[in-house]
Parts: structure tokens; sequence; C-alpha cells
């Protein structure tokens, strides 16, 4: 069936954020080989974890001032410092030549400078998306941070077949500075509401939006879901070297072009519905995918693996980001959305260090195949704990 079309999407300022996001995004995807890098200095599993996850705890750290400050004063300032940031911070991997304090000190800058863009861009952009159109208008958004790890896949993997690491931070640092350049002619405007009728007003605060009844489920499946794909973004690159199968572009194009076609072509689906009766099998698909990598061994099965995964992530992301701003206070969205992408950052530390624990030990297939039996548990969890919200009246909780 297909969808009714009202509002339009794809406003000034909308196609401004997403170019914005899109080219950030390349350059932020070009990092996913850098635990090659991180291997070539001496790195292994657990180091690699532990590296990946310090950039997550600067990240969350970060969030409750950002969705302050975007609440209280808007956006445009906190979009340009995160890319003038990001800008500085990019080209200093350049610097980089042992594992020590200073690596350190960029990886902390790093999560800063990402943990403000991921927020501050999907928070512009949820503020102009049309209230009928919600989950569509965020999955098409999602198109510019999901084309990134497919164009950053192949592009690394073509730099490093002939050159460096250096000339991929280079790259890297170009991106960063064109993304800057597009972000210019964005505007803070009067922001659409959102949340529940009568939940407008002052924000209250970081710690009630987290403590939220009807959000709490929310922000469960959303750490579960951010936690396995840690596997898929940490450890993908030494996935493959180890196995001798697949590259990391052909899985991120293949997981990429599925997630992008169903967003694009069936965007709507989630909004026509209900957003939970596509969720479920998305994170069924996801945790599929999870175990195909578990017991992949030839390129196809690694692109399958990578098919079943960006069906997952295709529609999961985008529809938990729904569920969140709709049930948000419309003056908490910025606050509600810093902790939801502050889950993805929760995600990388916690599930860095434990999946390179169990690599050590044991591993990848047992490694991607107790993270595939974690999506599916945290998911039944999911089900009982926000049946009693499901069947609140629409007003008190929007289900969205």
């Amino acid at each position: 069936m297909a969808p009714v079309r009202g509002e339009a999407l794809f406003s000034r300022p909308f196609l401004f954020c997403s170019l914005s996001n899109l080219l950030q995004g390349i350059a932020f995807s070009l990092f996913l080989h850098l635990p090659g890098f991180l291997e070539e200095l001496g790195a292994g599993p657990v180091m690699i974890g532990w590296v990946f996850s310090l950039t997550s705890g600067v990240a969350i750290a970060a969030r409750p001032a950002l969705g302050s400050i975007m609440d209280r004063h808007g956006r445009r300032g906190v979009i340009i410092a995160g890319h003038l940031l990001n800008v500085a911070v990019t080209g200093l991997y350049l610097t980089i030549d042992v594992i020590g304090p200073w690596m350190y000190a960029v990886r902390i800058l790093h999560g800063l400078s990402e943990a403000t863009l991921f927020t501050v861009l999907f928070t512009y952009a949820a503020d102009r998306v049309p209230a009928s159109r919600l989950t569509e208008g965020l999955a098409i958004f999602g198109v510019s941070g999901m084309l990134p790890m497919s164009l950053g896949g192949l592009l690394g993997d073509w730099i490093l077949a002939g050159a460096d690491y250096a000339l991929l931070f280079v790259v890297a640092w170009g991106f960063s500075l064109v993304a800057l350049l597009a972000a210019l002619p964005l505007r803070d405007e009067p922001r659409r509401g959102g949340g529940s009728a009568g939940q407008e007003g002052r924000p209250r605060g970081f710690t009630s939006s987290l403590l939220q009844a009807d959000l709490l489920p929310l922000w469960w499946i959303s750490a579960v879901f951010f936690t396995a794909l840690a596997g898929i973004f940490v450890f993908l690159k030494t996935y493959v070297m180890a196995r001798q199968v697949g590259s990391v572009g052909s899985f991120f194009s293949a997981y990429t072009v599925v997630a992008i076609g169903l967003r694009v072509g069936l965007g709507w689906l989630p909004d026509r519905i209900g957003p939970k009766r596509v969720l479920l099998p998305a994170l069924v698909a996801l945790s599929a995918g999870l175990l195909g990598l578990a017991v992949a061994r030839s390129d196809t099965a690694v692109m399958a693996a990578g098919v079943l995964c960006g069906i997952g992530h295709g529609y999961t992301f985008p529809i938990l980001f729904g569920l969140v701003v709709s049930r948000a206070r419309g003056s908490e969205r910025g606050t509600a959305i810093a902790i939801y992408t502050g889950l993805a950052d929760l995600g990388i530390l916690l599930g860095g260090p434990l999946l390179g624990l169990v690599l050590d030990h044991w591993g990848y297939g047992v490694a991607y195949a107790s993270v595939a039996a974690a999506v599916v548990s945290g998911a039944a969890i999911f089900v009982l704990w926000d049946r009693r919200g499901a069947r609140r009246p629409p007003d008190e909780v929007p289900d969205r």
C-alpha cells in the first residue's frame, strides 16, 4: 500500500543538513579501517576494543551538556563548533606513530567531535521532519549516515590497496572540511512541536528525560542494538583479515545498499502499519546477520550477512529514533536525542572491550553468535517491558 503524501520532506535546511551529514559521515567511515592501523602499531583485539571504547566514553560524558545547550540555545552554534573540532582532530591522526598518550588524546577529541555532530545534525533534521511522516523522514535522513559506510569502506579499501594510512587520514580530513562548508547555510528556525500533548514548557533536565517512564524501554533496546553493532563497526576489519574472507568494502556495500533501498522505497511502512510491527522482524534480521558472520567461510556468505544486518539496521535505527522523538517532550527533544545517540557510544564502550575478551579466548564464531543471541533476548525483554506503555492512551504515549 502506498503512503499518503502530506507535507514535503525535502526542505532546503533538510537537504543541506543531509549533505553535511553525508560528507562528515564519509570522513568518519574511513576510520572503519583504523583497527588495521592500530594492529600495525602492535595493538591486539583487547587494546583495539579499549581504544574505541575510550572515544565512546568521552562521547557519552559530553551528551548531557550537548542536550542542554541545544534545547536552550539552538542548534547552529553547536553544528559549526562540532565541524571545526572535527576538521582539526582528523588532521591530528597524521601525527600518530605509536600507541601512547598522544594517540589517546586524539581519540578523546575525535569522540567529542563525532558525538557533537551525530547528535546535533540528527536533532536539526528531526526539527524539520513533518510529524505525519516522522519515521519516514528520519529514515531518509539516515541514508546520509548509512551511505558513507559503503563509500568509506570502499574508498578505504582502494586507498590502502596502493598507499598507506597517512593518505587515508588526509582524505578523511578533506571530507571533514567540505562537510563544514556544507553546514554554513544552516540556521536556527522555529522548531516543529514534538512529544505528547501538554508536554511543552521549559526543559526539566537530563535526568528527568533519562528516567521518563515510557522512554526507559526504548533506552534498553537501543542499548542492546548499539552494543550489537559494536561487533560490526569495531571488529569487522580484523575479522576479514583473520579469516581471509570478504572485505570491509563489500560487506558494507551490501549492508548499505539494502538498508538504503528499504528506507527510500519502504521508509513509509513503519508510519503506516505501526513502528513496533516492523521493529521486531528487523531485530531478528540483524541477529541472523550476526549469526551469519559467526559461520561465514566465503566472500558470498560475508556479503549475505551484510544484507541481513543491513535490513536490521535499515529499519531499527529510524524506528527507535522516531519513537524517542514522539515520546519525548517537545521542549526536551535535544536532550532525548542526545541520550539516544549517546547509547550508540555506550554500545561501543561496552561492546568493544567485552567482544575483544571473547575474541581473545574463543574466537569470532563464539563472539558473533553470542551477540546474535543477545539481540533476540533483548528484543524479548523490550516487548514485555513496553507492553504496558503500549496500552496507555495515545495522547499519553504516541505510538510513532
